[in-house]
């Protein structure tokens, strides 16, 4: 369950249930890499201005004991609600890659794929992703599939968290 901001702008309302502090562990895996676990913090703010602001930190996860080896994944970005349904995701990684996702709001999901990637000349080949995350039983559920390194498309990560703030 959460509050639904009543001063939150008109066209951040279907993204309402992002709004939040989320912690919780997935995992990942690649052709490429060592499958492992990983937690998650995720925190979703707004300003009062027509978008969100997403910041996401992530760090491995000993697969015995559930603690904290070492740092992951980084991102920042913003959420850009568009009319009819639509959605932008604006993500920059600290590895030397810019994202923009585009893709569908429904009521408690959104389905994205990358309409553009950019990376730094020393960034790691990484030329395509989806992302979909849902609302499910009051987590937040999301899945990324990526293509890298000479690559298709392929499932790379996965997480539920829950809200905590």
């Amino acid at each position: 369950m959460f509050h639904l901001d009543a001063d939150l702008v008109e066209p951040l309302r279907p993204l309402a249930w992002l709004i939040g502090r989320w912690e919780g562990a997935g995992v990942l895996g690649y052709p490429t890499i060592e499958s492992a676990h990983f937690g998650q913090e995720i925190e979703v703010t707004h300003d009062g201005r027509p978008f969100l602001k997403w910041e996401s930190r992530a760090w491995i996860l000993d697969s015995a004991t559930g603690e904290r080896v070492r740092p992951a994944a980084v991102e920042s970005g913003f959420w850009r609600p568009q009319p009819d349904g639509e959605v932008e995701l604006l993500l920059v990684h600290p590895t030397g890659i810019l994202e923009m996702y585009y893709g569908t709001m429904e009521p408690a999901r959104i389905q994205l794929k990358t309409d553009g990637v950019m990376r730094s000349p020393r960034a790691k080949e990484y030329n395509a992703a989806t992302r979909m995350y849902g609302l499910v039983d009051s987590q937040l559920m999301w899945a990324m599939d990526m293509a890298a390194v000479g690559l298709e498309l392929q499932s790379h990560l996965s997480a539920t968290l829950k809200r905590v703030g």
